[in-house]
């Protein structure tokens, strides 16, 4: 099993690499894990629309070139269906038992994504309604995955 993160932007802040880092150590137990940044684009105040249509399609190219053909895609979009952990943990281990090999989630920039890499995705996903920093969302994306392969095994993590 291969578990691969791909997001947009570097992360900075100590205290998300560092959660991110706990959270990607403990799930090395379940399998292989590989975070991809690409680079983000610089928005200029005020872009226009076609400004942020192309900045995304530039974003789009860069996340699109880590995507394998085989891989199952979840993509963080806040229209994505929300539900609880439980149903995502039975959606990944229904995603494994199709024959992915390769569980791909991707984060946007502060723009969002392009509708190429919604297009792409397997699963829209939603965390809610709230607007969340896409740094914050590594963190809480890795902790839902670790807490996803946690209640397959029945462990009390999840409680």
């Amino acid at each position: 099993m291969k578990i691969k993160l791909v997001t947009v932007g570097k992360l900075k802040e100590k205290y998300l690499k560092d959660g991110i880092s706990e959270y990607t150590k403990r799930l090395t137990r379940f399998g292989q894990i590989e975070l991809k940044e690409v680079a983000d684009e610089k928005t200029p105040d005020k872009a226009s629309s076609i400004e942020k249509e192309q900045i995304l399609d530039r974003e789009a190219n860069r996340i699109l070139s880590h995507i394998q053909e085989r891989d199952f895609v979840i993509v963080l979009a806040i229209e994505g269906e929300q539900f609880p952990s439980e149903t995502f943990s039975r959606m990944l281990e229904d995603a494994t038992i199709r024959g992915f090999s390769t569980l791909t989630f991707v984060i946007g920039g502060s723009l969002g994504l392009s509708n190429s890499v919604k297009k792409r995705a397997n699963l829209l996903m939603s965390f809610g309604q709230l607007t969340l920093p896409h740094q914050l969302m590594r963190l809480v994306l890795v902790e839902q995955i670790y807490r996803a392969f946690m209640i397959l095994q029945g462990s009390p993590y999840h409680k």
